[in-house]
């Protein structure tokens, strides 16, 4: 297993990925997965993608690597630009990307 990786080169790589792609999103898992605990995926969306409404299997954050995007769960939005961490909150939630992004999303399965 990898124990040290620039996460800094790896949003820039999937802002480009997600910039080439049709769908405007690239995503890389970075530690985890289905079948540990805790999981953390780096994600890229293009300015104007989002991610439709969903539940968390759990606690949840999402750090901004690059950009800009809000975050909407029932009437609330948080807005958050690099360097800010969100708390997702335990409902269903959504994401969009005011910027093109790249979001370090981490999960602690319940």
């Amino acid at each position: 297993m990898q124990r040290k990786m620039s996460l800094e080169a790896l949003a820039r790589e999937l802002a480009a990925r997600a910039g080439a792609d049709t769908t405007g999103r690239s995503s890389e898992t970075v530690f985890g997965g289905h079948e540990r605990t805790l999981r953390q995926t780096a994600i890229a969306l293009t300015a104007g993608q989002s991610m439709s409404e969903h539940e968390s299997p759990g606690d949840a954050t999402l750090y901004v690597l690059q950009g800009r995007v809000r975050l909407t769960a029932d009437a609330d939005a948080w807005e958050a630009r690099t360097g800010d961490l969100l708390i997702i909150p335990d409902v269903r939630h959504g994401l969009e990307a005011l910027e093109n992004s790249v979001i370090l999303l981490t999960v602690a399965k319940t």
